[in-house]
């Protein structure tokens, strides 16, 4: 279903993460409140090992917070089971990881088709569609090609298509320029902000790029387990 538009899409309550290390209890997020509406941008920011990564899984359902609850889509993640969270994680969401994560023994346009293949849909449709987005992102040439004869750039262009393939309301991005040059940056987040900005789709992007974080509609900063809201980064 369907959120509005200007309704939130997401929302955590006093979320808080624990680990486990031997007999030391390390706690990585305390209390953290965040609300992001349907159609907006939020950078979420902070020095190395402050937790990001850690929110952003929790925030998509991948990891349990200790405490605290996450709200997708107006299902309560902590409510849910395994399978029940990967159904609306499937509708819902997008990821785009640092690393791609593709599939290597398959093609570009068989990676992209994953989620909708696992949605349900019939492969001859999967096959149009996820040629449509491929399209989008200007890789139909490399349709055939799998991830390790194609550049860092192009590998990841091919995420982003994966991730919007099933028009989900949120985009979640981790570092999804951070092992790009500064030009293939540049043109992976104008194609990324294009095509979100076309779906009304909400982007939440982890990032160290102050650049990158600076364009975004709202910025939270992520230090010692607290969110803090800022306006602009110097």
């Amino acid at each position: 279903m369907k959120n509005k538009s200007n309704s939130p899409i997401l929302i955590c309550r006093r979320l808080q993460k624990i680990y486990q290390d031997g007999s030391k209890l390390v706690p990585v997020l305390e209390e953290v409140n965040l609300t992001v509406e349907l159609g907006t941008t939020l950078a979420i920011v902070g020095r190395s090992g402050s937790g990001k990564t850690t929110l952003i899984n929790l925030l998509g359902g991948l990891e349990l917070p200790t405490t605290g609850e996450v709200e997708l889509n107006g299902f309560n993640l902590l409510r849910l089971n395994d399978q029940q969270r990967g159904t609306v994680r499937n509708q819902a969401l997008g990821f785009i990881f640092q690393f791609h994560h593709l599939l290597p023994e398959f093609s570009a346009l068989e990676n992209i088709c994953m989620p909708l293949l696992i949605r349900g849909m019939a492969p001859s449709a999967a096959q149009q569609l996820g040629y449509h987005y491929l399209e989008q992102v200007s890789l139909q040439h490399r349709a055939t090609h799998r991830p390790g004869k194609l550049s860092g750039g192009e590998r990841q262009r091919v995420a982003i298509a994966r991730a919007l393939v099933t028009q989900p309301q949120c985009i979640l991005a981790d570092e999804p320029t951070g092992n790009l040059d500064p030009d293939s940056a540049e043109q992976i987040y104008q194609l990324l902000m294009g095509l979100v900005k076309a779906q009304g789709s909400s982007l939440i992007v982890v990032t160290h790029d102050y650049q990158l974080a600076n364009r975004m509609d709202r910025i939270v900063q992520l230090e010692k387990g607290l969110l803090t809201q800022i306006e602009q980064l110097n």
